[in-house]
């Protein structure tokens, strides 16, 4: 059978569907009983097969709601499209094939497989293009036009709006409205807060918003080239207290590695820090001299405070009375994907809990979600901050998410059966953590199983945690937005109306 194939809008009669992209496949005779798009973070299945006596029709929408979020277009990457009949034998798709880019995203279908790409221009997404964009906005005249009343906010390199970015974002929504907010992400999958404007990485309209905005609001290095506006400045809300080594401090010496991290700070007119503590060694690593480090908390750790858990719980499905564990561990030097070290299927039912799995944000794109009864992959879900608050309790091992989750109050565990070489080769640590740490460190899956299921397990560690929310949560009190906007505007980086 020879299945024909096109990518357009306003396939399908409702008038909420009709609008989105969707790949339409025609094939004559017995209609499949299945069709979907199967990707590592997101999975579609058809619009139910149309069929007569003689043809079938089946509507894949290019475009998912998660969590009970809103429709957003596929993220970027490839997917399988798989068509079985009532046997369960894959249809062949070898011969379709269909291209279109439409407002939301590019799609191209070749050999049973479709790839998703942000909607910028062929000739603005080549290397030529790009080049071309980059010398436009380094070299434009320094009196080209006023700077704007904006920010340019951009969290974990635009894969999600999220973090300390977020919630300044909405601080700053509140209390200025009048100022415009630019998103810097990769694609359209990601949802931008209400009232802010999107901008996809690379696209004209990105290069120019960084270029236009009075004050740029980033949690991480920023990319590409950055050449500064007289009037621009930029705060670097960073995205966690740290216990492995960072930037200058990080293991062995790299003449090269120096050498970006003095570039880059050189970038920062702020920096955020959550603490004292992390306001010292943030200096330090990345060189970041006589500009001034605000000591505010964690403006993203304010929902953790004031925010309702069981709000987030109906979000992700999960019953009112269940046992809820997020194992969040952080990402390894050594590999792209989230560590495998656990069975969390078997975790799962040894505890009787949900476990929710979240990798680190450099995980998300190179990895695909985990699967397994009362396990739920929660890696793509816009912010860790309601997880947090959702959960019953943390899993971790280096993760910077420790000194957050502490703002909360609830136990703390941790799993790290490759600490010795993490600690000796990867990273190195800051500080003991075995000697600090706020809950029980355990190295294999018995004995996590163990200590989560022993009440009395967290007895030991209860001064422990105690100290640690004196010396890493002071300002956690729900109010560090509050605080940085404040500043930002009484600084004059941006204007309220």
């Amino acid at each position: 059978m020879t299945i024909t194939a096109r990518i357009d809008i306003g396939s399908v009669g409702d008038s909420d569907l009709g609008r989105a992209p969707a790949l339409v496949l025609h094939g004559q005779g017995v209609p499949p009983m299945t069709a979907e798009l199967i990707g590592r973070r997101a999975r579609v299945s058809a619009v139910p097969v149309s069929s007569d006596d003689a043809a079938w029709t089946a509507v894949l929408l290019l475009q998912v709601a998660r969590w009970g979020g809103p429709l957003l277009p596929l993220p970027s990457g490839g997917y399988e499209v798989r068509l079985t009949d009532a046997a369960g034998t894959a249809l062949d798709l070898s011969a379709s094939v269909a291209e279109a880019m439409t407002p939301t995203l590019r799609a191209k279908l070749a050999d049973g497989h479709l790839t998703i790409a942000p909607p910028i221009d062929p000739a603005y997404d080549s290397g030529e293009g790009q080049a071309a964009l980059e010398r436009r906005y380094a070299t434009r005249p320094p009196g080209g036009g006023a700077l704007e009343n904006a920010v340019f906010f951009e969290s974990f390199y635009g894969r999600n709006a999220s973090c300390n970015p977020r919630a300044i974002d909405r601080e700053l929504a509140r209390v200025a409205p009048g100022v415009i907010r630019y998103w810097s992400v990769v694609d359209l999958s990601v949802q931008v807060p209400p009232g802010a404007v999107a901008v996809i990485e690379g696209s004209p309209q990105w290069w120019r918003a960084r270029g236009a905005a009075r004050l740029l609001v980033v949690n991480d290095w920023l990319r590409r080239r950055f050449t500064r506006r007289s009037g621009q400045v930029v705060l670097q809300t960073w995205h966690g207290t740290p216990l492995k080594r960072l930037a200058l401090h990080r293991p062995g010496f790299d003449p090269r590695r120096a050498v970006s991290v003095m570039r880059e700070s050189r970038r920062w007119d702020v920096l955020l820090a959550q603490n004292a503590y992390s306001a010292r060694i943030l200096r330090k690593a990345y060189a970041f001299l006589r500009r001034p480090i605000w000591v505010e908390g964690y403006p993203r750790n304010d929902v953790l405070v004031t925010g309702d858990g069981a709000t987030i719980r109906a979000r992700l499905g999960l019953a009112g009375d269940a046992r809820v564990l997020l194992y969040a561990p952080t990402w390894r030097d050594d590999r792209d994907e989230i560590v495998d070290f656990l069975d969390l299927e078997r975790l799962a039912r040894d505890t009787d809990a949900v476990v929710l799995v979240r990798g680190h944000s450099r995980t998300l794109l190179p990895g695909s979600d985990a699967q397994g009864a009362r396990v739920v992959d929660v890696t793509g879900y816009p912010d860790i901050s309601e997880l947090l608050l959702a959960a019953d309790a943390l899993v971790t091992d280096y993760s910077s998410v420790m000194f957050d989750f502490t703002a909360t109050g609830k136990p703390l565990y941790f799993f790290t059966p490759d600490m010795v070489h993490y600690r000796g080769e990867l990273r190195g640590f800051y500080f003991d953590l075995a000697a600090h740490a706020p809950g029980p460190i355990t190295s294999t899956q018995a004995e996590l199983t163990a200590v989560l299921n022993d009440p009395g397990a967290l007895l030991a560690t209860a001064d422990r945690y105690a100290r640690w929310r004196d010396r890493f949560n002071a300002r956690d009190d729900g109010r560090a937005a509050e605080r940085v906007v404040a500043r930002v505007l009484d600084q004059g980086f941006v204007d309220r109306a």
